[in-house]
């Protein structure tokens, strides 16, 4: 029985991590040894990464919004304090985005906030 090379197999699976290095810097992108361990990794970095961002963006809201409360008289905290007194209902996405684009509306919930701390 003669032996079985497995020459198509390999070359498929070794023409495909080395299109998933392709744009990789020096022999990263060329050698398949190398270009498999920086795939491995970069795989590694992405479901990392999806996670993280998460992390990052709700940090980048809490800062916004922060600078935006202390413009109109309150820390984050006590913004986001009494809001929950006044039972306003806005997520931190919404409160950022209302902090750049539109500061009237941010003063208005800022001053919600205000009146139901002093009660």
């Amino acid at each position: 029985m003669p032996r079985v090379k497995g020459g198509t197999v390999t070359r498929k699976r070794r023409k495909k991590v080395l299109k998933l290095a392709k744009g990789y810097y020096g022999a990263k992108h060329i050698l398949f040894k190398v270009a498999n361990q920086q795939v491995m990794k970069s795989l590694q970095y992405a479901f990392r990464d999806r996670r993280q961002k998460k992390r990052d963006f709700r940090k980048l809201w809490i800062t916004r919004i922060n600078a935006a409360a202390r413009i109109n008289g309150l820390s984050y905290s006590r913004l986001m304090h009494g809001l929950k007194l006044a039972e306003i209902d806005v997520n931190r996405k919404m409160l950022a985005e209302l902090a750049v684009s539109d500061a009237n509306a941010f003063a208005e919930f800022a001053n919600a906030a205000k009146k139901h701390l002093e009660k």
